[in-house]
């Protein structure tokens, strides 16, 4: 028996660190099982080179943080970052995946 994938989105979004929360505050009321935070993140954009510092607070560096959700709940997750990109730096990315356990990202099986 081989693995069955549904297709789901990630979603990528790289704000500054003082800015993680409000982003981890909207993923748990869009009911998004769960997310990654990777910090410290270095990188080159339209602005300029953003160096990774890891002597300085959570607050001056990016993060990066990671979730995977069923299509339905990319709207509210574009509507609600909103805001924030329009006040604040900051980039999201919302790629096609293929999850093997939909359950694990909110989406019940058929007939459950």
């Amino acid at each position: 028996m081989g693995l069955t994938l549904h297709p789901m989105k990630e979603i990528r979004v790289i704000v500054a660190g003082d800015h993680q929360a409000f982003v981890t505050d909207l993923l748990d009321r869009v009911k998004a099982t769960g997310y990654t935070i990777i910090g410290n993140v270095s990188g080159k954009g339209h602005h300029s080179v953003h160096e990774a510092h890891f002597m300085f607070s959570e607050q001056e560096s990016l993060e990066m943080i990671m979730t995977v959700v069923p299509e339905e709940k990319v709207e509210p997750l574009l509507a609600g970052l909103r805001p924030l990109f329009e006040r604040h730096s900051g980039v999201m990315f919302v790629t096609d995946v293929a999850v093997s356990r939909r359950e694990y990202f909110g989406k019940q099986p058929a007939g459950s």
